[in-house]
């Protein structure tokens, strides 16, 4: 392994009370094919995967759900039920890290994975199907939340610690250039489902979009998550990755205990990168509601438009990762902290201001998101003593996303509307002041050996 030589002597304490010295290093030698680039590609299938899931839904909350689930609500008031309805997968997300990682401890790490990515294929394909409100009432509503909280609770039991891994295994002078890997299944996600929602609405009429046009997207989303569940499954199930997993000690440990020990850890790791989760969802969802709702531009040139962001939004992320390694983690997540606390003064100025813009905002948002989303999650596991690296990483991962990316288009659509979008900016900069908060206070996010 490239990066065997930047953890030698980890791996002969892991070992040492269970063999000899020399039986570590005959393990070490075994495992040594297992490149950190062969990681990355499990960490980006799944990712992908699961981002492409998230945005089909996004977008469908937006274009499809407000008109086929809330009619007998205007536009307004259809889309932040819709929103409220997005949230709750977030809110399940960490009670489906506990649930799963308990049945990690007792049927191991194929069953958790097989099981969370059944469920979540099985929401996503009970979506497609889904019958609207004309045809089932309000027990249609009630089933779309039901789904929606299957695909929260599969979405938190499917970590399967590759990410971390991947921290871990990295070579030590490009640990940014690998963290950020698992961060281009955003963009990557977006730019698929953006584009074909763009095409669906395009090149159908407005009654079949409606009616039967909007299912497709979940279909492939199902069909994703079948090939995804066989490529991570082949990564995690051979004997070499579960031996290297075990010996990161990347293993559950009881959600409670760990909580007890390492809240600290979690709530600054969550709130570290809350300004990039906050971002996120004010360049993707809420654009897209406010520019439904509000202007006459063509909902699938506007998609267009924010598959273009996507675009250098990954471009963005791979310049996360040389930044990070050049000047650091900390020091590049707080600098983009700060770009975002800017940016938001300019959120009603650019919004209101016609087609030109809001192309600013748009292409200028996802620049910055890539910057700074790239490091969001590679930092997490540095907090964390390795008993409670596994869990911890996940809970915080699940935290940060309740925390600043949940609410946001609720929020960030339900404060336009009634206020103006000023107050989008003061929910923008109050994101970015507690990210700069905890860097201050919690400088072990800088990449430690």
């Amino acid at each position: 392994m490239t990066s065997t030589h930047s953890h030698n002597g980890e791996v002969s304490a892991n070992f040492s009370s269970h063999s000899t010295v020399s039986d570590a290093q005959n393990a070490k030698s075994d495992h040594s094919k297992i490149a950190p680039g062969e990681i990355a590609i499990g960490v980006v299938i799944g990712r992908a995967s699961e981002y492409f899931d998230f945005f089909v839904y996004a977008m469908a909350s937006v274009l499809v759900f407000p008109s086929v689930f809330f009619p007998f609500e205007q536009q307004l008031e259809g889309t932040l039920y819709s929103f409220v309805i997005f949230s709750f997968a977030f809110l399940a997300r960490p009670f489906g890290t506990v649930l799963f990682m308990a049945i990690q401890q007792r049927l191991g790490r194929e069953v958790k994975l097989t099981a969370a990515l059944f469920i979540l294929g099985i929401s996503t394909a009970g979506i497609a199907f889904l019958p609207t409100f004309q045809h089932l009432g309000f027990a249609s509503i009630v089933l779309l939340a039901l789904l929606r909280i299957g695909q929260g609770i599969a979405l938190g039991g499917s970590w399967d610690g590759l990410p971390s891994l991947l921290a871990l295994n990295a070579p030590q002078n490009k640990r940014g250039w690998y963290a950020m890997l698992g961060q281009l299944g955003a963009p990557v996600g977006f730019m698929i489902a953006g584009g074909l929602f763009a095409y669906l609405i395009s090149n159908l009429t407005t009654e079949d979009f409606l009616d039967w046009g909007w299912r497709y997207p979940f279909y492939v989303a199902f069909a994703i998550n079948v090939v995804a569940l066989f490529a991570r499954l082949r990564l995690v199930s051979t004997p070499e990755y579960a031996h290297l997993l075990d010996e990161r000690e990347l293993e559950p440990t009881n959600a409670l205990e760990m909580t007890r020990s390492q809240g600290r850890n979690v709530i600054i790791g969550a709130l570290a990168a809350l300004a990039s989760y906050a971002l996120f969802h004010l360049v993707t969802v809420f654009p897209l509601s406010w520019i439904s709702l509000y202007s006459m531009r063509s909902v699938s040139d506007f998609l267009i438009l924010q598959v273009i962001g996507a675009g250098l939004m990954a471009l963005g992320v791979i310049a996360s990762g040389l930044i990070a390694d050049r000047f650091g983690r900390r020091t590049t997540l707080g600098a983009c902290a700060l770009l975002i606390a800017v940016l938001s003064a300019f959120v009603p100025t650019l919004m209101n201001g016609g087609d030109i813009g809001q192309n600013v905002f748009i292409l200028l948002g996802f620049s910055l998101l890539g910057l700074s989303y790239g490091q969001a999650a590679g930092a997490v596991t540095a907090n964390f003593p390795a008993k409670y690296r596994y869990t911890g990483a996940a809970l915080t991962s699940d935290l940060s996303w309740l925390v600043g990316a949940g609410f946001a288009p609720l929020v960030a659509l339900g404060l336009s509307a009634h206020f103006g979008l000023a107050y989008v900016s003061f929910y923008l900069l109050s994101g970015a002041a507690c990210s700069m908060a905890a860097l201050s206070l919690n400088r072990a996010l800088e990449i430690r050996d």
